[in-house]
């Protein structure tokens, strides 16, 4: 994939906007700000397309933050979730409408790229941003940020949008601050076709035996993505929850075409989205839900966001300007997503604790799964569910109170049977 210019180019032009990482968050933030017939340009390290730890579900809210005529390249879609409590009492729950979708990283995120592209952005690969400048010799003006490239190269922009992962050098420009660390470890695994079969439309959530931790069965097509994710801290006990939960569901006689590792980091509350024209999004301002760590659609969302209000900021003739344009991107942000982190925060706090609460409810009480149901197809959100709902904002207020209580207390296992009652 190319649509590169040459470094002498680079050099003479000032850019509008400068988007570090080709991710989802980089691509729809260059989407947006292309599409205004601004210029972009798109930098990635790596070489396109390339592999991403990374489970592959799209949800309701992912798909609505897409650019208009996009075909997302579903390796399997969604319509039953098979619950179960670190192996036992498994229950499967369905829904005649999908839930949500399975993809492959590096076709979604090419896709995204060539829709950035489309719109107007210049991409160049194999190039690593050291560091942003937005004062000293290599700053032309105060309107000009300069970011500066391995070997020496400076690209200059009147905006530069962070979306280089969750080890960003743009969030340490920014000076984005982490509350949660998490480490997600995943295999690819191909199996026959008898066995995809068993897992076609139906995906594996299992609550996993660390605080906090879970594992998953994403199937698609003639391979399973099995992966699980913990605190960080804990990596010695989070790699045998995944080789047991392999040898559990008995996949271990399949070797892996691909094992892989990544440290999900999720912002504190009061961390900055921006620094005078640099803003973040996506992993690298720590955006992501806390509970279950979804990220794709934080990043698609944050993303698309930050390419509008770096446009904005791009026209800013001065640091006041300047200023209002990146609080506004912060408060649309926060008044969003930062709700949604909220609630998602509660209930990991809660998780951590009773695990089996969360079991027994998605399992056995129609309202859980119905609102799990209406999140991952785009109906709702977390935040909006608690918001409006004064059941959920009841549930969730009792949930608080019995993990304050189950701090001093020891965990119960849920009471349920095996079986596989049917949802709608």
């Amino acid at each position: 994939m190319s649509g590169e210019n040459s470094s002498a180019d680079d050099v003479r032009r000032v850019w509008d906007v400068v988007v570090v990482g080709a991710g989802p968050a980089g691509a729809s933030a260059a989407y947006a700000a292309a599409v205004t017939g601004r210029r972009v340009l798109l930098l990635e390290k790596a070489e396109l397309p390339r592999y991403k730890t990374c489970g592959g579900g799209i949800i309701g809210p992912s798909r609505d933050a897409l650019p208009p005529g996009f075909d997302l390249p579903f390796r399997d879609r969604v319509h039953a979730v098979t619950f179960s409590h670190n192996g036992r009492f498994t229950r499967t729950r369905r829904s005649k409408q999908m839930l949500f979708g399975l993809i492959n990283r590096p076709e979604f995120d090419r896709q995204l790229v060539e829709h950035a592209l489309k719109a107007g952005a210049e991409l160049r690969t194999g190039v690593t941003v050291q560091r942003v400048e937005q004062h000293g010799s290599a700053v032309p003006d105060r309107r000009t940020v300069a970011v500066v490239l391995q070997g020496g190269e400076t690209v200059l922009a009147r905006a530069v949008v962070g979306a280089d992962g969750s080890a960003s050098r743009i969030g340490a420009h920014v000076g984005v601050k982490l509350d949660q660390v998490d480490l997600g470890l995943e295999a690819e695994i191909p199996v026959p076709e008898t066995v995809a079969e068993d897992w076609k439309g139906r995906v594996l959530i299992d609550w996993g035996p660390l605080p906090g931790s879970y594992g998953w069965v994403f199937p698609k097509g003639d391979t399973l993505t099995v992966g699980v994710i913990s605190a960080r801290g804990e990596g010695a006990a989070t790699k045998r929850y995944l080789e047991d939960f392999i040898a559990r569901l008995g996949l271990a006689g399949f070797e892996p075409s691909l094992s892989s590792g990544h440290l999900t980091r999720c912002r504190a509350e009061d961390s900055p989205l921006s620094r005078g024209r640099v803003l973040v999004c996506g992993d690298a301002a720590g955006l992501l839900e806390p509970w279950t760590r979804e990220g794709i659609s934080f990043a698609l969302r944050s993303g698309r966001l930050a390419g509008e209000w770096a446009v904005r900021i791009a026209e800013a003739h001065d640091a006041v300007d300047t200023r209002r344009q990146a609080l506004n991107y912060a408060f649309a942000i926060k008044a969003g997503l930062g709700v949604e982190m909220s609630v998602g925060k509660r209930l990991l706090t809660v998780f951590e604790r009773r695990p089996g609460l969360f079991h027994a409810a998605l399992t056995g009480f129609r309202p859980a799964w119905r609102a799990f149901r209406d999140i991952t197809q785009g109906a709702t959100t977390l935040a909006e569910i608690v918001r409006s709902r004064p059941i959920a904002q009841r549930a969730l207020t009792a949930l608080d109170r019995r993990a304050a209580v189950s701090a001093e207390a020891p965990a119960q296992e849920p009471a349920a049977a095996d079986g596989e009652p049917v949802g709608s």
